[in-house]
């Protein structure tokens, strides 16, 4: 597993490593859907896509984060098996993604209210990238 879930006072967070910048993303949103419920998942679900763009690296996956909380809500679903390329652009930096949404009804899933800036990391070390990642619960 690419990515631990770590004791965070009131909250969680994840701290992830990949050999590189868009992995440790889908990495850090595989933990994120761990921290909600337990793997493994159901098998159903359909794939959807995520692309965003932003201006620095941290704000790109916060706001990913941010988005795959979203569509959880909006779609009822758990979003797994996540996937992420990053690249820069003109303004900054751009990630297309895509994760598979199982729906809520097909497991027991706990709350997890928001992705936060406390703490956030995203370093390239010279295995890859490290990030640590806190979310509200």
């Amino acid at each position: 597993m690419p990515y631990d879930l770590r004791e965070h006072t009131a909250d969680v967070a994840v701290e992830a490593t990949a050999d590189s910048l868009g992995g440790v993303f889908a990495a850090v949103a595989d933990g994120m859907a761990a921290a909600m419920c337990d793997p493994p998942y159901p098998d159903d679900g359909e794939r959807f896509a995520v692309d965003l763009t932003a201006a620095s690296r941290e704000r790109l996956l916060y706001d990913y984060l941010d988005q795959l909380i979203y569509e959880r809500d909006v779609r009822g679903v758990l979003p797994v098996d996540n996937e992420a390329t990053v690249t820069t652009t003109n303004d900054g930096w751009a990630v297309e993604g895509s994760a598979r949404g199982v729906p809520l009804s097909s497991v027991h899933a706990r709350d997890l209210k928001a992705v936060t800036y406390s703490e956030m990391s995203l370093e390239e070390t010279v295995d890859g990238w490290e990030a640590y990642v806190v979310f509200d619960v």
